[in-house]
């Protein structure tokens, strides 16, 4: 036999048929069709080379039609949108380094992670650059670009896309491309962070009660100074924004203090303060006995206070009392307060009772000219007093007494507000303000402790304060207890 006739007669070895991964990269849809309908396991199945899915494979090649039919495929398997392969790419990394522009739009518009990355740290956004540079079609990079792709991400050699144009420079409409996109999300971060400050801006000042005047005020400085970001942001050269020093008056209770505690931490969330500390300060706290002592003491007090706000208590007691023999040091702090209200390196707050502060105010030389805002604590009204307690009974520190504790849903404010003007006197509101509340509510508790049985088991019960509870604590209130 002839070595001919020997190769004729050799059995030729069987074709094999076409996976399901070369049905996608060839763009047969008849054929993956068909693969899927024999074996739905295959949706996902990773290819021998490179550990490709078919959908990594249909979205390289721009096999569009094959893409979304992979997508909106609604066999008992599920499409593995974010899979990888040996590199770490997903569908999209295949799609944007290939420039499969219309791939992309379908990945995207099923809701592919623009922020993947490779094992080498590469973005979508890093591939289309790469390819946009080789073919100068920056198609890919646009469509990534409005979905908000992030150009700030770097790689694993810490490059962003920016960079990767950088390189080259070889095709300046990507440059100038990938450039105004880095400005639009620059303005976009600020803008956004800038909402936040806002919002948590109106968070904190809403557990102020009352004192309609001072948050508006505070929202005209937190836009102002937002706004001021801005303005830097665009490059332009302007004044620094400083708080003005400021006058509190009103009766004990009306919460002075805990609206200059208050203020600190918001100018300083809003940038507008160093620091949120606010340092409280008395006349024993500045005045000494003796000459030198006062400086002393008080210089001690202005540098604790730096970068943030000093809260000067009972101002009107720096000043001597008229027809005094006995030598006073009170003015001597007060000068030295004013002296450094021009540094813009603190805030004072002075703060006291109306009338008596009005009298400093006029009769001290230059204090109009440095406390520019001046803001009055008017007495609060039983509705004001209601939402006070509402509010201590939702925004407690652990280290409160009334820690773990709540109203029962009855003790509304309106319940509560007609309560107080039920049970105290105009006199007593007057006198106590805000400060009675916490009295109320130490003694609440006081009473819910010894109406319950001691085995009492509901545990809801035992931490809830009923109507009868604060009504208990305001008579104990009259009874001066």
């Amino acid at each position: 036999m002839s070595g001919a006739q020997e190769k004729r007669r050799r059995p030729t070895k069987p074709t094999k048929p076409p996976t399901i991964h070369e049905f996608a990269q060839e763009d047969d849809l008849h054929g993956v069709r068909s693969k899927l309908a024999e074996n739905p396991s295959l949706l996902n199945a990773r290819s021998n080379f490179m550990l490709q899915t078919p959908l990594h494979l249909a979205a390289g090649h721009n096999n569009s039609k094959i893409v979304k039919f992979l997508l909106e495929w609604q066999g008992t398997e599920k499409i593995e949108l974010e899979a990888t392969n040996m590199f770490g790419e997903t569908p999209l990394h295949a799609a944007a380094k290939n420039g499969c522009n219309e791939s992309t739009q379908i990945l995207l518009e099923h809701g592919a992670f623009l922020g993947a990355k490779t094992k080498k740290g590469l973005t979508p956004l890093h591939l289309a650059v790469w390819h946009a540079q080789q073919t100068d079609s920056c198609d890919t990079v646009n469509t990534l670009l409005e979905h908000n792709a992030d150009c700030s991400a770097a790689d694993n050699d810490h490059l962003t896309p920016l960079d990767y144009c950088k390189k080259t420079r070889k095709n300046k409409k990507l440059l100038g491309l990938i450039q105004s996109h880095v400005e639009k999300q620059k303005a976009m971060e600020t803008c956004n962070k800038a909402k936040e400050k806002l919002e948590e801006f109106e968070k904190t000042i809403s557990v102020i009660v009352g004192l309609p005047e001072l948050k508006m005020q505070l929202r005209r400085w937190a836009k102002g100074f937002l706004a001021d970001e801005k303005r830097r942001r665009l490059g332009l050269s302007i004044a620094t924004r400083w708080p003005p020093h400021m006058a509190f008056m009103g009766n004990p209770g009306t919460g002075k203090t805990m609206v200059a505690r208050a203020l600190g931490k918001l100018l300083h969330m809003m940038g507008m303060l160093p620091s949120d500390k606010v340092i409280e300060v008395q006349r024993t706290d500045l005045v000494g006995e003796s000459v030198g002592h006062t400086i002393t003491k008080t210089r001690k007090k202005i540098k604790e206070a730096d970068g943030g706000i000093l809260f000067v208590d009972e101002a009107y007691r720096l000043i001597p009392m008229q027809n005094s023999d006995a030598k006073d040091y009170g003015l001597e702090a007060l000068e030295e307060i004013m002296s450094v209200m021009e540094s813009e390196r603190i805030i004072v707050i002075f703060a006291g009772y109306r009338e008596p502060m009005e009298h400093v105010i006029l009769s001290i030389k230059g204090f109009c000219s440095r406390v520019t805002k001046l803001f009055y604590f008017d007495d609060f009204t039983t509705t004001e007093l209601a939402q006070i307690l509402q509010v201590k009974m939702t925004d407690k520190e652990e280290r409160s007494s009334l820690y773990g504790f709540k109203l029962h849903p009855s003790c509304t404010v309106e319940a509560i507000a007609e309560l107080i003007h039920r049970e105290t006197t105009e006199e007593l509101r007057k006198k106590m303000n805000g400060g009675f509340i916490e009295s109320l509510l130490t003694n609440a508790r006081k009473n819910l402790d010894s109406r319950l049985d001691f085995d009492c088991s509901d545990a809801d019960e035992r931490i809830t304060i009923m109507m009868e509870d604060l009504e208990a604590g305001l008579r104990q209130i009259n009874m001066g207890d």
